[in-house]
């Protein structure tokens, strides 16, 4: 049932990883919680927990409007919006096609961009919200054959510092999460859509080192649990005064500080030393 009394929070991405465990802390927390992803069935446990789940292709403007149109049906907007979904494209700037490149800004920026355009109306004339923005600490950093992904996370953080500004005096907070490694299934992603894409060819070499430490790296039980962002999340919703960026998960504290304070060159050797 829905309950007019209590604040409301939209989460997306929520088939898996990072947002799920984020529904699953602020249900806990006692929000009534919209879960949004492609595939609702895999939603199923958040639906038990008191979740309600929306269909959305983040990338079709007509999926972000009917579950926004669903939503505003049932209660006055949103108070909490986390725009969690996004994935990963990798591979050499020179193989990946420029559609390939287009739909993955459409999935980690302009998707998150047009849900927020849809849902703020509401929160300006409640004049309170907040805006959770999972970005990653490769808004911050960048790495082998990453090009276009890394655009896309350097995109979300210059555009999420812009929109904090501007709702400022509406009362309603921009935060950006920066993620580093997590336990989720982005290194397969990844990784199989390198070697897809790049196995073979003037890159191979390059390619196959490249998923060759993206797989080691990840489902081997050495990243952050998810429930860390979770948590980082709640966090931040719960704060009056939240702060701008929150850096979580393994690797992302030095790597963005050895970037900072060393610059690139070294950040580069950092970084191929990876590839021996």
């Amino acid at each position: 049932m829905i309950d007019k009394r209590k604040k409301t929070a939209l989460v997306t991405g929520a088939s898996s990883g990072m947002g799920k465990e984020i529904a699953k802390r602020l249900i806990k927390d006692g929000f009534q919680v919209y879960v949004a992803a492609r595939h609702v069935d895999k939603m199923d446990d958040l639906v038990k927990l008191g979740a309600r789940a929306l269909r959305m292709d983040i990338s079709k403007e007509t999926e972000i409007k009917a579950a926004v149109d669903t939503i505003l049906g049932q209660v006055n907007g949103v108070d909490v919006l986390v725009n969690n979904a996004g994935f990963g494209l990798y591979g050499p700037v020179e193989d990946v096609s420029i559609e390939e490149a287009r739909y993955q800004f459409e999935v980690n920026l302009f998707g998150a961009a047009r849900l927020t355009q849809l849902l703020l109306p509401k929160m300006r004339e409640k004049r309170a919200g907040t805006i959770v923005n999972i970005t990653s600490m490769g808004g911050k950093i960048y790495t082998l054959l990453g090009a276009w992904y890394h655009a896309t996370k350097h995109a979300l953080e210059g555009w999420s510092d812009c929109l904090r500004l501007e709702l400022a005096p509406f009362g309603i907070k921009v935060v950006v999460v920066e993620p580093g490694l997590i336990e989720t299934g982005f290194g397969d992603v990844v990784a199989n859509g390198l070697l897809e894409r790049s196995g073979t060819g003037s890159y191979a070499k390059l390619t196959q080192a490249v998923a060759k430490s993206t797989r080691d790296a990840y489902g081997q039980g050495r990243g952050t649990d998810p429930s860390v962002i979770a948590n980082v999340v709640s966090k931040a919703v719960r704060e009056a005064k939240p702060r701008t960026r929150y850096v979580a998960g393994k690797y992302a504290q030095p790597m963005i500080k050895i970037r900072e304070w060393f610059g690139d060159r070294m950040f580069d050797r950092v970084i191929m030393s990876q590839m021996r």
